[in-house]
């Protein structure tokens, strides 16, 4: 027997007590990994299916090295070794070992001289030798598109045109928002209302008016990917969700171009390269998504405001990399940071000899409906079957001789900012192990911030049995807005 430390990630912390690591004694990754499901039965569910095999969506490193899934169970642990749970939240070993150096993406564009406003501009790259006047016309020639224009790509755009790409693609379809500013940093008061692509565009031509900005006010489906990423010569994926997150992937991999990858959570962030063509793709590190309530997004879970300026800077350095054909890429290896610990680890990738999209063997040939496959609803669609009650109809109910039991499944620090007064406070995490403070209410209504997690507890408690629970339509935002202005949105 063996004693090794298991790091237990951000997202599933809630089903293990809080714990970041423990040390478990087995004698292989198998018996380790039960030993803390037996430990946390909470966290079980979302390690393991109903037929007890490991999720794929969970990636297991042993160390340094992930463990592929037909051999990560019973691989032998040692005294001292780390076990790292990663899934997904959003092979092979470095391109410098046994492999050729990266050489710079061939863009379309003739390549011209500089300007003398251009070498005045650019004089700090000219005076590296890895840059010089070829790479910077180099980078003058290139086409990069980022999908999504927030808390990663904001800070990613910024960069990549202060470094004279010649042109930047922008994909979003939002509008700036007030809760924007706190990380989004292509934007400020004034822009509050506009739409995002606008105002970006505004300021990156501000920067540096020797670039490009074509905006796509769309949103990303699978109808549109392949025309909107063809022209472009590489893809920051600055997307939330695991819908955009799997469609850029897979359309990257069929149209062979690198994705540069990056996701945050709280205080944490990931950052890779996946280049099919010579290295794992995103299907190769998490094959399924996990399920829709597993990772909450930033307006649930909050995050450290300055953390995707990090990880969306160490985007826009992979692709400048890529496009000079200079340094070691992130292929093959998934850069992990944590910002409380200040704290970089870098986990290697191999490619999956049996995935789906980019093995020998794969079987999808062209995008699918990601929506579906990932289990979420289309954008702006709603569950026809779940029980929901309107700002309106609730004030009424709780105005009646028997009204509701009122569940605020928000964490205690989003409490603190607002709630509705007389209602109990239960985190979805806990919902589950706190069921019996509800099983003498006649009905209950559940509500969060904006109606997302309070309709994930409405089907929970719809499971255990509850047939009287309905989910406040918009949370405690629409309440605020329509019922009672005194109260605070955020």
């Amino acid at each position: 027997m063996a004693k090794a430390t298991v790091r237990i990630p951000t997202p599933l912390r809630g089903f293990a007590g809080g714990l970041a690591e423990v040390v478990l004694e087995g004698e292989n990754v198998g018996a380790i990994v039960r030993g803390l499901a037996d430990a946390h039965p909470a966290l079980r569910p979302h390690l393991y299916t109903a037929d007890g095999h490991l999720r794929s969506f969970v990636s297991i490193f042993l160390n340094t090295s992930e463990i592929r899934t037909l051999q990560r169970e019973a691989t032998v642990v040692s005294d001292g070794d780390v076990i790292s749970i990663v899934p997904a939240i959003a092979g092979g070993s470095h391109a410098s070992a046994g492999g050729p150096r990266p050489v710079p993406i061939e863009a379309t564009a003739p390549a011209t001289a500089l300007t003398p406003d251009e070498l005045k501009r650019y004089s700090r790259h000219l005076l590296l030798p890895e840059v010089g006047l070829r790479g910077q016309r180099a980078l003058r020639r290139a086409r990069v598109l980022l999908v999504g224009t927030g808390g990663l790509g904001a800070p990613a755009a910024l960069y990549l045109a202060a470094a004279g790409v010649g042109e930047l693609g922008l994909v979003d379809f939002d509008r700036v928002e007030l809760s924007n500013l706190q990380r989004q940093v292509l934007y400020g008061t004034d822009d509050v209302g506009r739409s995002k692509l606008d105002a970006a565009k505004a300021r990156l031509e501000g920067l540096n008016p020797g670039v490009r900005v074509v905006a796509h006010e769309t949103r990303l489906t699978s109808s549109n990917a392949l025309d909107l990423l063809r022209p472009y010569d590489l893809v920051l994926d600055g997307s939330d969700n695991f819908p955009t997150r799997y469609l850029v992937n897979d359309a990257c991999v069929l149209l062979g171009k690198p994705n540069v990858y990056g996701s945050i959570y709280r205080f944490e962030g990931q950052v890779s390269v996946f280049d099919a063509r010579r290295g794992p793709c995103y299907r190769c590190l998490h094959p399924e998504p996990p399920p829709a309530d597993l990772v909450p997004s930033c307006a649930e879970a909050g995050v450290l405001g300055v953390l995707p300026g990090v990880v969306g800077a160490l985007q826009a350095t992979e692709a400048l990399k890529l496009l000079l054909g200079v340094g070691d890429p992130l292929v093959g290896r998934l850069l992990l940071y944590d910002a409380l610990e200040m704290r970089f680890r870098e986990l290697t990738l191999r490619k999956d000899p049996a995935c789906v999209l980019c093995s020998p063997h794969a079987t999808q040939t062209g995008l699918i409906d990601y929506p579906a496959f990932c289990g979420v609803a289309e954008p702006g669609a709603t569950a026809d079957d779940l029980p929901e009650v309107t700002p309106e109809e609730l004030r009424a109910a709780l105005a009646s001789p028997d009204p509701p039991m009122l569940v605020d499944v928000r964490e205690p620090e989003e409490r603190a900012i607002s709630n509705i007064a007389g209602s109990t406070g239960i985190p979805k995490a806990e919902l589950p192990e706190r069921v019996d403070e509800l099983t003498r209410a006649r009905s209950v209504v559940v509500y969060c911030r904006s109606g997302g997690r309070s309709a994930d507890a409405t089907r929970t408690l719809i499971g255990l049995g509850f047939t009287n629970v309905r989910s406040l339509k918009g949370g405690i935002n629409a309440w605020a807005e329509t019922v009672d202005p005194s109260l605070p949105t955020y």
